[in-house]
């Protein structure tokens, strides 16, 4: 049975850490319904014991990306708890070690080309179908694209190469939207404070070869930046937006 449908709904992927985290609580704490999808189910739990949320607005979805019968699954669900979907955070994705493109194996780069680009064109999918076919019709999409859909880092064939599609599916949504009501924008976030840039903070090899910490900015602010663009009409879009700790090496890179 359909429970009654909230004034918002959210899916945010990769929402048991980090930034998806951060997103998950504030849209709770903003009074969205929000459904959480990541690989470990105990994250998921935790994460919603962090927000102390109405459990009736929470729904725990344990989902690899990767796999689209997974995400099918998962939108389904969603709809049937909730009845409709307002906004996607397109957040799930992987990294790998820094690599020269010949050093990097068949296995590694298609695992990542499956969470990053792949698993982020399933969701799209799903949510748009949902957006375009409920009433009122409509949703936004908001795909996290990372600093690295801009320029690279050195030895990050993979990543970068999965964050600069993210940038062309960002556009392709955005225009195929627009009959629909669906908004979609881009978030391209640089040196958040979580477990996976803990490496900036230890020290990483940079463009001239040298391997130097880099300054770090609280994961809120991420989390700030993702809510503004949740929160806007749909005849209002930010298209793309870049949020990063200040004096990272970011201008001038390389």
């Amino acid at each position: 049975m359909m429970s009654r449908t909230p004034d918002r709904v959210a899916v945010v992927t990769g929402a048991g850490s980090g930034i998806g985290r951060a997103v998950t609580l504030g849209l709770l704490r903003d009074g969205y319904a929000v459904v959480l999808a990541g690989r470990r189910a105990e994250a998921l739990t935790e994460t919603v014991a962090c927000a102390g949320a109405d459990l009736a607005r929470t729904l725990c979805i344990p989902t690899d990306v990767a796999d689209p019968n997974a995400v099918a699954a998962l939108f389904h669900q969603t709809e049937a708890r909730f009845g409709r979907l307002d906004v996607l955070f397109n957040n799930a994705g992987i990294g790998a070690p820094q690599m020269t493109v010949d050093e990097m194996a068949i296995d590694r780069w298609r695992a990542v080309v499956d969470t990053n680009l792949n698993g982020a064109f399933y969701c799209a999918r799903e949510a748009f179908r949902i957006m375009r076919a409920q009433t009122p019709q409509g949703g936004r999409i908001i795909n996290n694209g990372s600093i690295s859909a801009q320029v690279p880092r050195p030895g990050t064939t993979a990543y970068t190469t999965t964050k600069h599609a993210m940038t062309g599916l960002t556009r392709s949504l955005s225009l195929d939207g627009r009959p629909f009501n669906i908004a979609c924008g881009q978030i391209d976030i640089g040196n958040a404070e979580t477990e996976i840039a803990e490496p900036m903070r230890k020290g990483i090899r940079q463009a001239d070869g040298s391997v130097r910490a880099e300054p770090l900015m609280e994961v809120a602010h991420a989390a700030s930046a993702v809510l503004y663009m949740a929160g806007l009409p749909l005849s209002a879009n930010v298209q793309f937006m870049t949020v990063m700790a200040t004096t990272m090496p970011f201008i001038g890179r390389g």
